[in-house]
């Protein structure tokens, strides 16, 4: 019997090319001087997490700072996001929050990194780094969230079901 590598997927196939350029596009006017490349990584970095979000809505995901800046360019294409959720087939919400860097959870990263390779992506650990790390620098600041109510995901996403 022969075992096959499990396929990885690509977070290109959630979004058409001019889907990714105009949100990347988003991140690189709000951080002066990165690279559109650059960008375009903590683009698909922010699709990663809301398939890993999608797919495991319990999970007490979190972006990092450096992917919550794609994640909040993503947030601001709604028709982008909607069709990105439909792909999915699940919208995943973003909780608004103060930044507060005392409600880091160190686990919470490699939790999320851990659902990005089981919904079958390969994330990139350069942009999963913890709050305080600024060799990435981006203008966003929050990371977490507090506690949602019962029943949806912690974290800067909650889930409210199938599209």
């Amino acid at each position: 019997m022969t075992t096959q590598a499990p396929t990885t997927r690509d977070a290109r196939d959630l979004l058409t090319a001019e889907e990714l350029a105009a949100v990347s596009a988003t991140v690189q006017r709000n951080n002066l001087g990165m690279s559109i490349e650059l960008a375009e990584r903590i683009t698909l970095e922010a699709v990663k997490f809301e398939a890993a979000c999608a797919s495991q809505p319990n999970a007490r995901l979190k972006p990092s700072r450096v992917v919550d800046e794609g994640w909040h360019a993503l947030i601001l294409h709604t028709r982008v996001k909607a069709r990105v959720a439909g792909r999915l087939g699940l919208f995943v919400h973003h909780v608004p929050e103060a930044p507060d860097a005392s409600r880091h959870d160190p686990d919470a990263l490699t939790r999320t990194q851990e659902a990005i390779e089981a919904a079958g992506y390969t994330p990139e650990p350069a942009l999963w780094v913890g709050p305080s790390d600024t060799s990435i620098p981006v203008a966003a600041h929050c990371e977490h969230s507090p506690p949602p109510p019962e029943g949806t995901c912690t974290g800067d996403c909650s889930n409210t079901g199938p599209n």
